[in-house]
């Protein structure tokens, strides 16, 4: 079987049937549904449709409050806290940025957590709303499963602890670091199991230390064998990237720590079945308006594009990219020629369907 590309409206209008086939509300099912299908538009097949099967299993396991609703718990002029409600992540995050948003153009910043919350998607597309809004935005989240093995150890202790920063530029595209602190995330070992295709080295290691190129075994050592796992930010075990893992320290402390979020080695020791994952997360936008006249920022971040896009390039055919470039590329070829699907994910959602008495709806745009 080949690959199915399908219209990015018609993979929303699938997700959207399978969410509200399990219980979510509509207005929160479409806010879901529209952060998943853009994270596939960007390329990041890691954190969309595919997620699919991880949360048909959190549902299963009567971990997801599908009909709970995102609610504000403190709200302190520059600041607030949200709470998910034990649901999917999207839409109370979806809420938290926008209200982060909103104190940032009234305060100068806005930063509001969010506890209680499952996985929410790409961190990046989070950071995205405030650039599209003219601000500078920072997203952090704790994270669910532990998959960072760290320097001098043989078990993973951390989860992939994502960051995202992005920045408005002026004539330029936004400026947009979308980044876990493993060397690559979790979910993209998924994906390249999804597609039979061998990982690269560096990626996932055995409780010895040694790469792990077969994904079918990356997927053990990631998501369910106690211990190898994925590496930290920056290198190899063998090199011990303490930065990376510290990275990955910092931004749980601000994803979960600050939020009231779960801590994954003490969660899983007193995780009950049937208990939220409590998940945190953490939103910060900044008017740079705050700093600077009117649009002197964007003025110069156009200089730093430029400047970056300019430096000579090794190779002619391939020129020096920022942060965001390849992303927009892939958005722009998408939306042509559809977001591919593989046989096995298309054989999962088909399933999903069949369980959760969805249509099925995927079909080819060619």
């Amino acid at each position: 079987m080949s690959v199915l590309n399908v219209d990015a409206a018609c993979v929303g209008r699938q997700i959207l049937a399978i969410l509200e086939a399990w219980g979510m509300a509509p207005d929160l099912a479409a806010v879901a549904a529209d952060i998943m299908v853009e994270t596939d538009l960007l390329g990041v097949d890691s954190h969309g449709v595919s997620m699919l099967m991880m949360y048909e299993d959190m549902r299963e396991a009567g971990m997801l409050a599908l009909d709970a609703r995102p609610a504000v718990v403190r709200d302190r002029g520059c600041t607030a806290l949200l709470d998910g409600g034990a649901s999917l992540g999207h839409p109370v995050s979806s809420m938290a940025m926008s209200l982060a948003a909103d104190k940032a153009l009234e305060h100068g910043v806005g930063v509001v957590g969010v506890r209680n919350s499952h996985h929410f998607g790409a961190a990046g597309l989070y950071a995205r709303m405030a650039s599209a809004r003219g601000l500078v935005g920072l997203v952090t989240t704790a994270t669910r499963g532990m998959t960072l093995v760290p320097p001098r150890g043989t078990a993973p202790v951390l989860g992939t602890n994502p960051l995202a920063f992005a920045a408005p530029a002026g004539r330029n595209r936004p400026f947009v670091l979308d980044m876990s602190t493993t060397t690559v995330a979790a979910n993209k070992v998924k994906v390249y199991h999804l597609n039979d295709r061998p990982m690269p080295p560096g990626w996932v290691v055995d409780p010895a230390g040694q790469p792990v190129l077969d994904p079918r075994a990356g997927m053990d050592y990631v998501f369910k064998r106690p211990e190898g796992g994925l590496t930290p930010l920056g290198g190899s075990l063998e090199l011990g990237s303490h930065k990376g893992y510290g990275l990955a320290m910092m931004v749980h402390i601000l994803g979960g720590t600050l939020t009231g979020g779960s801590f994954s080695p003490i969660r899983n020791r007193t995780q009950k079945p049937g208990d939220p994952d409590n998940i945190g997360h953490f939103f910060m936008a900044i008017d740079p308006d705050a700093f600077r006249d009117e649009g002197e920022f964007e003025s110069d971040l156009d200089d730093v594009i430029d400047t970056m896009h300019a430096a000579a390039a090794a190779d002619p055919a391939e020129p020096v990219l920022v942060a965001g470039d390849p992303e927009a590329a892939t958005r722009e070829q998408r939306l042509r020629a559809g977001i591919p699907i593989p046989p096995k994910l298309d054989a999962h959602i088909r399933d999903i369907c069949a369980r959760s008495g969805a249509a099925y709806l995927l079909q080819s745009s060619q």
